[in-house]
């Protein structure tokens, strides 16, 4: 196998266990968080099993969004991926770790476990980001790379959704201890793979600048927010939704997540591929519209098997829009500015996610679930409406619809 394949691969695997180590927690996040210490007696945010959910799982996500930045601008900086990578890979095992002791440690308050959740998120990201910005860094299809990191998101989540609802049945703590044990294998996966990041030597101040100066980053930085926002919904109020709505427990619920996650990453690669073929313009801007109405559809179900069949739709249509949304990132950012330029991306979507948590949690915990999957399936064909006039003229002019191999600038 040709070098450049088999870091792919390699880098691929790193993406997917830290997306398989983060899906494991939630199918049974509200046991999870039961089990850390949450009660509305002694903290006010954990006044509903909800509030309770929604938070651990905003805290690292907060996490997120606080640290990408530095760490692609210190990757971007030295000029060297993979320490970062190992540094954040550890430092996340460990916060996973420290998490897992807390029931036995008995005296953390929950504002303690939402701190270290947040401290885990620091770290895991700069694992996450750098090992995307490595196969940014690859040659051989920007379509192509980010479907490889699109399948391995995506079979990541797919399989750890379910496989996390059945540690959680067998003990709640177990998702945990299992994350912390996966990012110390990728931790020393990483060192396996040739760092091909074009070289350091800028300041801080001319990385960032030079971001800055390509305002057709909003493009895929947008698509992405949205796309995230809806997987914050489904990661928090989707889960729940189902076992209210459907009477499902952790396990069912897991399989129930799968039914998107299992066509969204089944199809990443070929569909990177196409976009490659056909550019980024059609996947992205009828792949976002066709999945606004999809989520809709899966809050009009009324039925556990039909509900399972827009969650397959939906995974689809996913799968058209993700890697086209990530090369584009790829295809407008200069290669020496590329660690920030995935951080932003990342920053985008990680508020998203906090979007997703936050806006459909506090809209299903007031008005109920109907109105959650309504507003969140609106924004989404709402964004995807507002930013197609930018899109389009940003891609007039340019028949290949911006899936050159390795464009550099617009």
């Amino acid at each position: 196998m040709h070098s450049r394949n088999r870091d792919r691969v390699v880098l691929a695997a790193v993406v997917f266990a830290v997306l398989f180590s983060q899906l494991l927690l939630y199918p049974g996040v509200a046991t999870l968080v039961e089990t850390l210490g949450a009660d509305a007696a002694t903290s006010p945010f954990a006044a509903t099993p909800l509030d309770a959910s929604m938070w651990f799982l905003v805290a690292e996500f907060t996490g997120y969004v606080a640290f990408v930045g530095l760490w692609g601008a210190a990757s971007d900086i030295t000029g060297r991926r993979t320490p970062f990578i190992v540094a954040g890979a550890l430092a996340g095992a460990v916060s996973y770790a420290a998490l897992a002791a807390v029931p036995a440690v008995g005296s953390v308050p929950f504002e303690g476990v939402l701190l270290l959740r947040f401290v885990q998120g620091a770290m895991t990201i700069g694992a996450f980001s750098l090992t995307m910005t490595m196969l940014m860094d690859l040659e051989g299809g920007h379509g192509r790379n980010m479907g490889a990191a699109g399948i391995a998101i995506g079979l990541g989540a797919a399989l750890g959704a379910p496989i996390g609802g059945r540690l959680t049945e067998f003990d709640p703590l177990a998702p945990l201890l299992g994350a912390a044990g996966l990012l110390v294998v990728v931790g020393l996966l990483v060192i396996r793979v040739t760092d091909r990041s074009p070289g350091g030597g800028r300041t801080a101040r001319a990385v960032l600048e030079g971001v800055r100066r390509q305002p057709a980053l909003s493009i895929p930085y947008v698509f992405g927010f949205v796309d995230r926002l809806t997987a914050g919904f489904f990661a928090l109020v989707g889960t729940l939704y189902f076992q209210d709505a459907f009477g499902v427990g952790p396990a069912a619920t897991g399989l129930l997540l799968a039914c998107f996650f299992a066509p969204f990453a089944l199809l990443q690669y070929p569909m990177g591929m196409l976009s490659d073929r056909i550019g980024r313009t059609l996947p992205i801007v009828v792949g976002s519209l066709c999945y606004g109405v999809g989520i809709l559809a899966v809050g009009a179900a009324p039925s556990v098997a039909t509900a399972a069949i827009a969650m397959v739709a939906v995974g689809v249509l996913g799968a058209l829009v993700s890697p086209a949304t990530m090369a584009l990132v790829t295809d407008v950012a200069a290669e020496s500015e590329r660690g920030v330029a995935m951080a932003g991306f990342n920053v985008a979507g990680s508020l998203g996610f906090l979007s997703g948590f936050l806006v459909g949690g506090a809209v299903a915990s007031e008005y109920g679930y109907d109105p959650a999957f309504l507003v969140v399936g609106g924004l989404e064909i709402a964004i995807a409406l507002i930013a197609v006039p930018a899109f389009l003229r940003l891609s007039m002019g340019r028949h290949d619809g911006f899936a050159s191999e390795d464009r550099g600038r617009l």
